[in-house]
């Protein structure tokens, strides 16, 4: 009884909260905390694979391969009562493939657009290290799409716009304050590793079909930018580790050449790692950088990456930190480079540019 309060408490917020900005999602949610059959159905699946965000995927998963045509038919025409009621058809015909899903796999949302805060900093980090060569050791994103900075193109509204003009990935980014984002290029990179616990490999065609399925089917402005990224990647598919990200960095630093600069990037992954372990992944970055300099960009929450200064801003104040930290073995140099705000498509740079740089 407990369990069925819980769930039937948990569909009927996440459908009045709006479904996380879709109108289908919140309209099925709703649905299913009505359902009683529905709720016991998701209740076969594990405790922590129950949320409506996973279950949700786990039908569009269904959609997309071609196994629910009444679905994806309400899908298609947006209509929120047909998708509700094929929703909780579906779940009650094809809850062991659901379950399936659920079970093995993790929600992956808001996966694209974060390259346009990640750019300047990683070309911060070569400059401040002098580096020729980088090679990139992107943390917590399953689909390494981060890997792909150097060569997508991004214009920072009046300022300037960087890396690649014909990339058929253009981002833009807003920038308030009152310094200018350098127009500083990344240098060439010589290597790009995707470290996670579970990594989805964007050739592979599950792992591409999830990455979909996480995007709720009435954002098509989401699916398109998703869609850009992973062809852009799938060009030059990086190579993947799997693992705790803590364990497994000293392989990835590893297989960066010896000329190149590791430029290890985490983007709002360190917040669903408990504290203990962001000390462990910090002190990696410190051992690796006994033999050559290590950089990490980060793009956390304040007070997540631990060293990164908070300016003095306080936890869930809204925004986050865009940190750089230089190991060289003799110490970190940790600094804030600027604040973000949505997933860094709102810049504030505070770095000072040095004189003559570009």
């Amino acid at each position: 009884m407990e369990q069925a309060r819980s769930l039937t408490e948990a569909y009927r917020r996440f459908g009045e909260a709006g479904g996380e900005g879709s109108a289908l999602h919140a309209r099925i949610a709703l649905a299913i905390s009505g359902s009683g059959e529905a709720l016991r159905a998701i209740g076969t699946a594990p405790a922590r694979r129950r949320h409506p965000r996973v279950v949700l995927a786990g039908l569009h998963d269904l959609v997309l391969a071609g196994r629910a045509p009444t679905l994806a038919a309400a899908f298609a025409a947006g209509d929120g009562d047909a998708a509700a009621g094929a929703a909780v058809d579906t779940l009650l015909r094809m809850t062991g493939p659901v379950v399936a899903v659920a079970a093995r796999r993790e929600p992956r949302t808001d996966e694209t657009g974060r390259c346009a805060v990640l750019y300047p900093a990683v070309a911060e980090a070569a400059r401040r290290v002098g580096a020729a060569t980088v090679g990139l050791v992107d943390v917590g994103r399953p689909a390494g799409l981060n890997l792909t900075v150097d060569r997508v193109g991004i214009a920072y509204g009046a300022g300037p716009t960087l890396g690649d003009p014909t990339s058929p990935v253009q981002l833009s980014c807003s920038v308030v304050g009152d310094r200018p984002v350098p127009a500083r290029a990344i240098p060439g990179v010589a290597t790009r590793i995707g470290v996670d616990r579970d990594p989805l490999d964007v050739t592979d065609q599950d792992d591409a079909r999830w990455l979909r399925a996480c995007v709720p089917p009435d954002r098509p402005e989401r699916g398109a930018a998703l869609e850009a990224e992973m062809a852009l990647a799938a060009t030059a598919p990086p190579l993947l580790l799997r693992g705790d990200p803590a364990e497994v960095l000293p392989e990835a630093l590893a297989r960066v050449p010896a000329d190149a600069l590791p430029v290890v990037t985490t983007t709002w992954a360190l917040s669903r790692v408990p504290p203990e372990r962001r000390l462990r992944f910090l002190r990696r970055l410190e051992e690796a950088a006994a033999g050559r300099p290590v950089a990490w960009v980060s793009a956390e929450g304040v007070g997540v990456a631990p060293a990164v200064p908070t300016l003095g801003d306080r936890p869930a104040s809204g925004h986050s930190i865009v940190g750089l930290a230089v190991f060289d073995g003799a110490g970190a140099r940790v600094e804030a480079l600027g604040r973000c705000w949505s997933r860094g498509r709102l810049l504030s740079w505070l770095a000072a540019t040095p004189t003559g740089a570009g």
